[in-house]
């Protein structure tokens, strides 16, 4: 059913995106597709890489990990954007496209009052294309 799962990835919050990465993993499996990590990052320099070329290295490190991980074909994408957050459901819906993805699994947060404001992204990607879109929510510390 599936092909190619794309996976959103903040290389500044893995712990966080966790449990999208494990779904992501599981589907990867269950389907035998390959998943494509996709990383958004700022032309200038931040807490995770200086250049926009050394985050794309670090981010394919990632996914080869996770592929270690999951035995499933992986790749990366590194998109460089002067403001990425300002620009993110727009570089992540141009992202589905690019690298062909017929699913994306993408971490959520809990509904709030603020979505009627400003509405979350993954809400915003799923009404934008025509992939499916599965989103993960933070997993329960109780």
């Amino acid at each position: 059913m599936f092909n190619k799962i794309m996976v959103p990835v903040d290389l500044a919050h893995i712990t966080q995106i966790e449990p999208s990465l494990k779904v992501s993993a599981d589907m990867a499996r269950h389907y035998q597709a390959e998943v494509c990590y996709v990383g958004v990052t700022a032309n200038t320099p931040g807490s995770v890489a200086r250049t926009p070329e050394e985050y794309a290295q670090k981010l394919e490190a990632f996914a080869q990990q996770r592929g270690d991980v999951h035995g499933q074909p992986v790749s990366s994408k590194t998109i460089s954007r002067v403001d990425p957050v300002a620009d993110l459901v727009d570089t992540l819906v141009k992202a589905i496209d690019e690298v062909d993805a017929d699913l994306v699994v993408m971490p959520t947060h809990a509904p709030n009052h603020l979505d009627i404001v400003i509405p979350a992204n993954g809400s915003q990607v799923a009404s934008r294309t025509d992939a499916s879109v599965f989103l993960v929510r933070p997993e329960d510390d109780d």
